[in-house]
């Protein structure tokens, strides 16, 4: 555990699920309400980091995320990130995307293609609790 590193201090968003090794948050990030993260409990910064066994736990995790989105949500895109720069402990992000987002098709970190539509997200914020739901289901066998 690094003191300074938010990621250790805290879970980095809405618990959606954790493990031994690993937790799924749900991130609160504007205007992307089904941002998620699958964050590594312990503090290491890269994923070579991990033993063979753990990285395959690891993406396994963020293979159930995923595949939970798609099912669920059925968004146009699932974007997969391990940037980590701005906080160097190991965590993926998976957001999907859709097309009426508001940066779509740019990554959600460039700038703005449109105005944000609200009413889209709030219909779909609604839906992300069964989501969490299935995805606690998958990743607690």
């Amino acid at each position: 555990m690094a003191p300074t590193c938010p990621l250790c201090a805290s879970d980095g968003g809405q618990l959606v699920w954790r493990g031994e090794q690993l937790r799924v948050i749900r991130a609160d990030e504007a205007g992307f309400p089904a941002f998620y993260r699958v964050v590594w409990n312990a503090h290491v910064a890269e994923f070579s980091d991990l033993d063979a066994t753990a990285r395959q736990h690891c993406i396994n995790a963020v293979t159930v995320v995923e595949q939970g989105l798609r099912d669920h949500l059925t968004p146009a895109k699932v974007n997969l990130a391990a940037l980590g720069n701005m906080v160097p402990h190991l965590h993926w992000h998976v957001i999907a995307r859709f097309d009426w987002d508001s940066h779509f098709p740019a990554p959600v970190w460039a700038a703005a293609q449109r105005e944000r539509d609200r009413a889209q997200e709030d219909a779909l914020r609604a839906r992300l609790p069964l989501l969490d739901e299935r995805l606690r289901e998958v990743l607690n066998r």
